[in-house]
């Protein structure tokens, strides 16, 4: 896989997984939270996915091949960075949501 095929997997992946942890928040809000943890584990794997292919340049980097920085080099990390983020929120959500949702169960 060349520089810029890494790269839109970067996007790719990061993508997918902030989509993924949005829907996480939107399901749990409905009371699905199976569906929910469903897909935050999904947004996992895709993160792990776009984690393979940092890895992949950063290894590079490190065997000596320099890693061109370019504005679509910089969008795939903020990408990245943000997917973590939405999903570490969206899980902080879901736990909230089942929480809220348990104590109107309950009549709290």
């Amino acid at each position: 896989m060349d520089h810029t095929d890494v790269i839109f997997q970067l996007i790719l992946h990061g993508g997918n997984a902030r989509s993924l942890a949005m829907e996480a928040i939107a399901l749990a809000k409905n009371r699905d939270l199976s569906g929910a943890e469903d897909a935050l584990k999904r947004a996992g794997e895709e993160l792990g996915r776009a984690h393979q292919n940092q890895t992949a340049l950063i290894q590079k980097e490190i065997a000596g091949e320099k890693t061109e920085i370019s504005m679509l080099l910089i969008h795939a990390q903020d990408h990245l960075m943000n997917a973590i983020t939405v999903k570490d929120l969206a899980t902080e959500f879901v736990e909230m949501y089942s929480q809220i949702h348990a104590g109107k169960e309950a009549g709290v």
